[in-house]
């Protein structure tokens, strides 16, 4: 068929209008995630701007779990992971560890026994390039059952209005659960001694395609020994890091990584709502820290502990918490990496 003149004048014309439309619904799609089509839309800036205190965030620092402390080590594998999942992680072997322990405050330098919820970031690699990211807390369930709960309570939280938090929680009764935790739950004087948690449920996929609904915690080998908030106090503002410096100096600490599977209906949407105790674990491993760092010049500064950076065989689930969370991490390691001037190494520190 030959191709008349007219056909050839409006194809030009064809593929502009189909390139316009592309690039406007690209456009569309961004401005919604962005949320500046819809104003009352949680979106990451909002979220991580919740997290700033009154006077600003700290400049250079991230913008939640400002204050922490890297350290390197192995993930030692043994094998029972793999009847679960097909990640190379899983299968029997030793593989390097950049992790974090950490507190849950915007303040870098706040004091240790100022801060309730305490945290472990880890970042697994294996053969071939791929990686296992997580960032855990030692709270047995979080607070709130939703990004958006999540922006309301740190809303709540910082505002002047003395039924604020009254309010919330009439609200949101699933907080009392976390509440509790916080109020009762005993003190440690050590990193060492906590156990972490994922709250947020994952899926394992099997060599056959199967999916397994699936939690885990690293239970540590060290006995917890209580202390309260006072006597933690008495010990100076910034004894958790010299403490875990000094413990790993003298020998490595380790944790069990367990793996919890979810029977038929456990929820896995809410990271609010605990599993009962009953439910099948797996031990899969044990994860060893070797060397601690200082975070001004260590390892784990500039790795985002992103949730959602997943190896193949661990994809996400229903729970909305990942996807939120690894775009407020994102914003904040963008927000942060802006400002290293702020949060300068040292003149011997070597970028990793």
């Amino acid at each position: 068929m030959v191709e008349s003149p007219a056909s050839r004048k409006s194809l030009p014309l064809g593929r502009l209008v189909l390139i316009a439309a592309v690039v406007a619904a690209g456009a569309i799609g961004f401005a919604y995630t962005a949320g500046w089509l819809s104003p009352h839309r949680l979106t990451p800036k909002k979220l991580v701007a919740g997290l700033a205190p009154p006077g600003g965030p700290a400049p250079g620092h991230r913008r939640n779990h400002a204050k922490g402390i890297c350290f390197t080590g192995t993930f030692e594998a043994n094998g029972d992971g793999s009847a679960l999942s097909k990640a190379r992680v899983f299968e029997r072997g030793r593989y390097p560890v950049v992790g974090r322990f950490n507190l849950a405050t915007a303040d870098p330098n706040a004091k240790d026994a100022m801060v309730r919820v305490r945290g472990l970031g880890i970042r697994i690699t294996t053969p071939g390039g791929q990686e296992w990211r997580s960032a855990m807390i030692d709270a047995p369930v979080f607070p709130v059952s939703t990004p958006k709960d999540f922006y309301e309570l740190l809303t709540a939280s910082g505002s002047k209005d003395p039924n604020a938090m009254k309010n919330f929680i009439g609200a949101h009764p699933g907080f009392l659960a976390f509440a509790g935790w916080a109020k009762s739950a005993p003190w440690t004087s050590s990193y060492a001694e906590e156990r972490y948690n994922s709250l947020d449920s994952f899926l394992f996929v099997d060599e056959a395609g199967a999916k397994h609904a699936i939690r885990w915690s690293l239970m540590p080998s060290a006995l917890p020994v209580p202390i309260s908030p006072d006597d933690l106090a008495k010990r100076g503002p910034d004894y958790l890091e010299q403490e875990i410096t000094q413990r790993v100096a003298g020998s490595a600490q380790r944790w069990d990584l367990v793996i919890t599977v979810a029977n038929p209906g456990d929820p896995t949407a809410d990271p609010n709502k605990a599993w009962p105790a009953d439910r099948r674990t797996v031990n899969v491993g044990t994860l060893i820290v070797e060397q601690i760092e200082p975070e001004r010049d260590g390892p784990c500064r500039d790795i985002n502990f992103d949730p959602a950076v997943l190896p193949e065989g661990i994809t996400t689930s229903d729970d909305p918490f990942p996807a939120a969370r690894s775009a407020a991490y994102s914003r904040s390691y963008n927000s942060r990496t802006a400002e290293e001037a702020a949060y300068p190494r040292t003149e011997t520190g070597a970028k990793q």
